[in-house]
């Protein structure tokens, strides 16, 4: 949005301001919404007393110096039927779209693909096009190790009925639990980075500067636990770091060290784990004095560390970032 105003000397100038960035999570009551958005920012202790969320929930955050509008509409019937009898207050401007199912309860997944459905109807009444991600919500790790082929069939079922009753093109699928935290962070990351213009060039800045500092692998994440860019030396070092990530995330908020760790240094705003025979080096970036911190996570066989290669790579970010 432009806007214009008058100066004293009676020169026109413009300003623009952008609008935030909207992303909408929907789906029915008791999917698993409010305790996605919950996980991210890392406030467990909010999930075990969560009620159904009443009506529509804002937040607004930033990613990557850019402002997300976060909204968060409750799944409840009544709620619902508000929705759709105003889509262009709660629908409309959405840019990207998460719609969550519950794969675990079986009895509504009828209803919920019947409102998936309606939603699509009013992007469409709309005229707008967001990319929409179906999150399997609550494929939980049991269910993986005990169910895994019956989980298959469930999805390739799912996929197939939404394909014969929306007509569509961008969706796309992501199995998600709030018992395996990597899903979401992966998924969210993913998602957000498709709104952000500069993330291939954050992302060859992390793989030069992985490479040059002999890291097996490198995570750069921001405060609301979402990955703005990585590299990974193989596969291995990449399922590593993804597991290991929430946990430092975790342990960098409370402070708290257990005895699963049998050695640690903390020095300067970093630390060093060292798990699994390798060293996991977590490190507190402060791009800016007004913004939030991000935390860079490096997996490396020795604990060597440049102050001047840290330094080069913080300064690089900002002017991406902020330039």
């Amino acid at each position: 949005m432009t806007i214009q105003y008058l100066s004293k000397d009676k020169k026109v100038k413009r300003e623009v301001i952008t609008s935030p960035s909207k992303i909408l999570f929907t789906g029915l009551d008791n999917a698993g919404k409010t305790t996605i958005i919950y996980a991210i920012q890392r406030e467990f202790s909010k999930i075990a007393f969560l009620k159904p969320t009443r009506g529509a929930q804002r937040r607004i955050f930033e990613f990557l110096g850019r402002e997300i509008a976060e909204w968060d509409l409750g799944g409840q019937f009544s709620y619902r039927i508000a929705y759709l009898k105003n889509p262009g207050k709660y629908f409309d401007d959405t840019e990207i779209a998460v719609y969550v199912i519950d794969v675990q309860n079986r009895a509504r997944i009828p209803e919920s693909i019947s409102y998936f459905k309606d939603v699509v109807e009013q992007f469409k009444k709309l005229e707008i096009e967001p990319s929409i991600y179906i999150f399997f919500h609550k494929y939980d790790p049991a269910l993986k190790r005990n169910a895994l082929n019956e989980m298959k069939s469930l999805e390739i079922e799912l996929k197939e009925k939404i394909k014969n009753i929306v007509e569509y093109k961008k969706i796309f699928y992501y199995n998600t639990s709030i018992y395996d935290l990597p899903s979401i962070i992966k998924a969210m990351s993913e998602i957000l980075l498709n709104l952000y213009p500069k993330s291939e060039l954050i992302e060859k800045t992390i793989v030069e500067f992985g490479k040059k500092t002999y890291s097996e692998g490198v995570v750069l994440l921001d405060d609301n636990s979402l990955i703005v860019g990585s590299y990974y030396k193989d596969e291995e070092t990449k399922n590593l770091l993804s597991a290991s990530t929430p946990y430092f995330l975790t342990l960098n908020d409370s402070f708290v060290f257990t005895k699963a760790q049998p050695s640690r240094e903390e020095e300067e705003n970093h630390m060093i784990v060292q798990r699994y025979g390798k060293n996991f080096i977590f490190k507190q970036l402060a791009l800016k004095d007004d913004s939030s911190p991000y935390y860079l996570l490096m997996l490396k066989q020795d604990t060597n560390i440049s102050k001047e290669d840290f330094d080069c790579f913080a300064n690089l970010l900002k002017e991406i970032l902020y330039s």
